[in-house]
């Protein structure tokens, strides 16, 4: 695959350490190690091989990747590996793609309580479903849910929300048959999801804030005082609140190519940019409340706030953006997925990835040649170079 004409990493090669010294004591450790492996991905910085053709002798340096998830050019290796997982755990049912969104005050509470409210979004987008799909009156069967945290709109702005994948039934609660959703292209309430999640998020907000958790700075610090705080939750309950349940995917493999898109994508891919100049990047964002056939346009950001954008989307150290629960749940997932088939009759998928390769363990044979099409050999492996913590950026 070529490389795109411009990349995230060209704008902080410009630019990353005149935004390190400007933000000197107000950047978290790991934007900073964000920032320090995008500059150093795929250089001689962290090693690499060397390839040669077997036919013409074409020879070519191939250089390691970062694999930080934050990262737009790590993420097709690692979509890839984990798609090749999911695809599985596939049930041949239909799959709903359910949001889950916030109030806008609650995204702003969240930018400064990232890690909190973000387990918290989790808990109780997963409790709703969970909650609701195994009421008699609504479906009667244990959901299954795949979760994956975004924290951004399309022009960068924070925006926390959750894509799920939801089949279209469940295990019955003895485990011996399948109950499917009612109708083809239903799966529960939208207004039944939404009450419980409204009411199942404020309670987490209430209880971090009982807990000491949450911290308020600049425009929120009048939240610090419980009274306030109480107050806005009781605003909150009395204002709707938004879950979008869309209609099932078209199959499997649909649901496969939806996850390839949304799994691993970080706060802005390098083929939206489109332009560099120093002082402004310029990059194509879609305008979701404007007419669909004016919805993609164009937008130029000074530099330093199209960095500050970019890292404002750094999930906390160790927070998983990917999150299973239900049938999927990681500690019964197998036994439920084995019960799931047998009730279904279905057999487990076909394993077709097994031979392919990944440019972060290459095989002896690589890639084929670009200018013949035969077969290159790995014919040398360089290690990454030394850091000096004097010279380098953090």
């Amino acid at each position: 695959m070529a490389r795109p004409a411009l990349e995230v990493a060209d704008i902080l090669h410009a630019h990353a350490a005149a935004f390190r010294a400007a933000h000197a004591g107000h950047l978290s450790l790991a934007q900073l190690k964000v920032m320090s492996a995008i500059e150093r991905c795929r250089s001689a910085a962290l090693g690499g091989h060397v390839v040669r053709c077997e036919a013409c002798e074409r020879t070519e340096i191939a250089y390691n990747s970062c694999r930080n998830r934050h990262c737009p050019k790590c993420q097709g290796a690692a979509a890839k590996r984990w798609l090749a997982e999911r695809e599985a755990e596939l049930l041949p049912v239909s799959c709903f793609h359910v949001v889950f969104t916030v109030p806008s005050e609650i995204a702003d509470i969240a930018y400064q309580n990232k890690a909190v409210v973000y387990k918290a979004l989790f808990k109780a987008a997963a409790q709703t479903l969970l909650t609701i799909g195994a009421d008699p009156k609504h479906l009667g069967a244990q959901l299954g849910m795949i979760a994956v945290l975004h924290t951004w709109g399309s022009a960068m702005t924070h925006h926390p929300h959750l894509h799920c994948i939801v089949p279209g039934g469940g295990l019955s609660r003895d485990g011996q048959h399948w109950v499917s959703s009612k109708r083809p292209k239903f799966l529960v309430s939208v207004r039944v999801l939404s009450m419980l999640f409204r009411r199942l998020m404020l309670e987490q907000l209430a209880s971090a804030q009982r807990a000491g958790q949450l911290q308020f700075f600049t425009a929120l610090e009048s939240l610090s005082d419980d009274s306030s705080f109480d107050a806005l939750l009781r605003a909150l309950k009395k204002r709707k609140w938004y879950i979008d349940i869309r209609p099932p995917f078209a199959g499997p493999a649909a649901v496969l190519q939806y996850l390839s898109r949304y799994t691993h994508r970080v706060a802005i891919a390098n083929s939206r940019l489109l332009a560099f100049d120093e002082a402004h990047v310029t990059f194509r964002w879609k305008d979701y409340r404007a007419a669909a056939d004016n919805r993609y346009k164009t937008m130029s950001l000074q530099t330093p706030e199209f960095i500050r954008r970019f890292l404002i989307h750094v999930l906390p150290h160790g927070f998983h953006r990917i999150r299973h629960y239900g049938l999927f749940a990681n500690g019964q997932r197998s036994a439920n997925l084995t019960k799931a088939r047998a009730c279904l009759n279905a057999q487990l998928p076909s394993d077709t990835n097994d031979d392919e390769p990944c440019d972060e363990a290459p095989p002896a044979l690589w890639l084929a040649c670009r200018a013949c099409g035969q077969s290159m050999r790995i014919i040398e492996i360089f290690q990454p170079a030394p850091r000096h913590r004097g010279g380098d950026p953090p």
